[in-house]
């Protein structure tokens, strides 16, 4: 049996588990950060925050000290997606192709991943942009933001804290932006248990350590992919891209799952996310098998 056909965004692990019958699935198409300490925990002391309509104030003013800004430059947003959607309607906005999908494809500044999505590279200092989706600059840099002066920055902490289901992203951009997209934004859209976890997560954070770690994990995952004749492409992010057609389908059988480029415009190219050493190990025995017995050398 295949996989089946793969979402826009990666991430779609649990449906891909559920189709093939495999119980322990890794899911290497969303790029989390492997070295996030365990979330539930956190999540769980605040769990009494269903009760109440979520009051996103602490959160902001906990998000804002982090990343050394003024609370009136940050909006906390359901989600990177909310805080994109959010800006692409205010601004507008454009991009050059590959891009993420959620980015604004009409009139407008430009948007520009960093690092770039779907490459994995870094701007360099002589690129601009109007709006920076600095989803993975933290796990990439070691540090929150680049800092354009006037710029606009769409975030997701989800990546951050590995924790999608939680739904945690922002606005960081100049007080008249952010007013503006906050009265585009619907009432109580954060969840109560994701504004009450966040000043917690926050002060679990440790960016310099976690970019260091990322990068030694990268090029341990560039090793295991090369040592089964997979070349990796360059790359500052969480994750690196290869080139083999068919390997999703192989892989997801094997119990590991990548993200499919073919709606980038780059078929035959997977994004595999940077794993744990845990996780490594696992990668590491799938491709044994995957690469024999499902896709062999052409």
């Amino acid at each position: 049996m295949s996989a089946p056909v793969p979402g826009p965004h990666g991430g779609d692990g649990e449906r891909v588990r559920r189709a093939l019958g495999i119980r322990d699935l890794l899911d290497l198409s969303h790029s989390l950060n492997p070295l996030a300490p365990d979330p539930v925990p956190v999540v769980a002391r605040h769990l009494d925050a269903v009760g109440r309509y979520p009051d996103p104030d602490e959160a902001t003013g906990a998000l804002a000290g982090a990343i050394g800004v003024e609370t009136e430059r940050v909006l906390l947003t359901n989600g990177g997606a909310e805080a994109i959607a959010l800006v692409a309607a205010e601004l507008g906005g454009s991009v050059r192709e590959p891009e993420f999908a959620l980015h604004p494809r009409g009139g407008g500044p430009r948007w520009r991943s960093n690092p770039h999505n779907p490459t994995g590279l870094l701007a360099g200092p002589d690129e601009h942009a109007e709006v920076w989706d600095e989803a993975f600059y933290p796990l990439a840099t070691g540090s929150w933001t680049r800092g354009d002066d006037g710029a606009v920055v769409v975030g997701s902490l989800t990546k951050l804290f590995a924790c999608p289901g939680l739904r945690l992203g922002y606005v960081l951009a100049h007080p008249g932006v952010v007013e503006r997209c906050t009265r585009r934004q619907a009432p109580w859209a954060v969840n109560g248990p994701a504004v009450a976890s966040l000043p917690e997560l926050l002060d679990t954070a440790d960016l310099v350590s976690w970019g260091q770690g990322v990068a030694r994990l990268r090029a341990e995952l560039v090793s295991v992919l090369s040592g089964h004749g997979l070349d990796a492409r360059p790359s500052q992010a969480n994750w690196v891209l290869v080139e083999r057609p068919g390997l999703r389908d192989a892989l997801a059988r094997c119990g590991v799952l990548v993200r499919d480029c073919a709606n980038f415009g780059m078929p035959g190219v997977h994004r595999i996310a940077v794993p744990s050493a845990e996780g490594l190990d696992v990668l590491d025995t799938a491709l044994s098998v995957a690469l024999r017995e499902r896709i062999p050398n052409p």
